[in-house]
């Protein structure tokens, strides 16, 4: 699984340092689906298509409410390039909850492990 760190112009706060899975904010008519499929194109020069939502979370941090739709992706065409965020990594079951992730994300982890 691929996941990317929040970064220090993202709005977490204190959170900054942490990690987040990919994604990113719905523009006015567009679906969860066509959302994830943009962001990853626009922040990782990679296509991909979106096979099923594993989730929603809804969480609140300090200065502002998350919604998170959970996707499972299958790459389509080309390698994940970073390029927009401060780092970025490949996790494996085995190291999934060895990374420092952002509650909201956290909240979302048993889905992943199932599918991994």
């Amino acid at each position: 699984m691929w996941l990317k760190s929040a970064g220090s112009n993202s709005g977490y706060g204190d959170y900054k340092d942490g990690w987040e899975i990919p994604g990113g904010k719905l523009e006015p008519g567009e679906t969860p689906e066509a959302c994830i499929v943009r962001e990853i194109r626009e922040e990782l020069a990679t296509e991909i298509k979106a096979e099923k939502i594993l989730g929603v979370v809804d969480y609140d941090y300090p200065n502002f409410h998350l919604i998170m739709y959970c996707i499972l992706c299958t790459i389509v065409s080309g390698e994940l390039k970073l390029l927009e965020h401060e780092a970025a990594k490949w996790v494996t079951k085995e190291t999934l909850r060895s990374v420092d992730w952002l509650p909201a994300d956290q909240l979302i982890l048993d889905k992943i492990e199932e599918i991994l």
